[in-house]
């Protein structure tokens, strides 16, 4: 097999593994499957974390993991699938950053991963296998990496801004309040 053809082999297990896991915990959140809690109680959750207005931000969250997991499942518009993925994991990440590195202590491990993953798939391409390779790669063009980039990273550090704006504000109210209600 030409070491190519194996590349694109890779990529695409890459993106099958990475695009299902992502599309499985945007469906938690936009439709409930899978244990998950639904668009209310997302929002719910979402309030709790400090991502205001709730209801808006679990929908943008759910849709930047199940939408950039579809589409970088398929190999579609992958430098926007993977932007959307990583500034939704980004936002994942901020939560548990508070609980250290690793994931058994509740930490940003897997959330920094996913974005990681998410984001070089969409910075180095879908390979042959994919899509945008079928489709002349029109959504696969080097403005489009720069853009969804850019794009997503603006995006991510405004609702992170917010985010700890509200918790700010929510500390300075109740100066008792419970540090662990940030990782709810």
């Amino acid at each position: 097999m030409p070491l190519t053809h194996r590349k694109d082999l890779g990529l695409l297990a890459l993106r099958l593994g990475a695009g299902g896991v992502l599309l499985a915990h945007g469906s938690q959140k936009l439709f409930g499957w899978f244990g998950g809690a639904g668009i209310a109680g997302t929002a719910r959750g979402m309030e709790q974390m400090g991502f205001t207005p709730g209801r808006e931000s679990a929908i943008a969250a759910g849709l930047g993991e199940a939408g950039g997991g579809v589409l970088l499942a398929l190999g579609l518009a992958t430098p926007a699938a993977g932007a959307a993925a990583a500034g939704a994991m980004a936002g994942a990440a901020a939560v548990h950053a508070p609980a250290g590195f690793f994931a058994q202590s509740g930490g940003f491990e897997y959330p920094a991963l996913l974005g990681f993953v998410a984001a070089g798939l969409g910075l180095s391409g879908p390979g042959r296998f994919s899509l945008d390779h079928a489709t002349g790669h029109r959504l696969d063009r080097p403005a489009t990496v720069v853009m969804a980039f850019a794009l997503s990273a603006a995006a991510a550090t405004v609702v992170l801004s917010r985010r700890a704006a509200t918790l700010a504000a929510a500390e300075a109210s109740d100066p008792d309040r419970d540090a662990d209600s940030r990782t709810a």
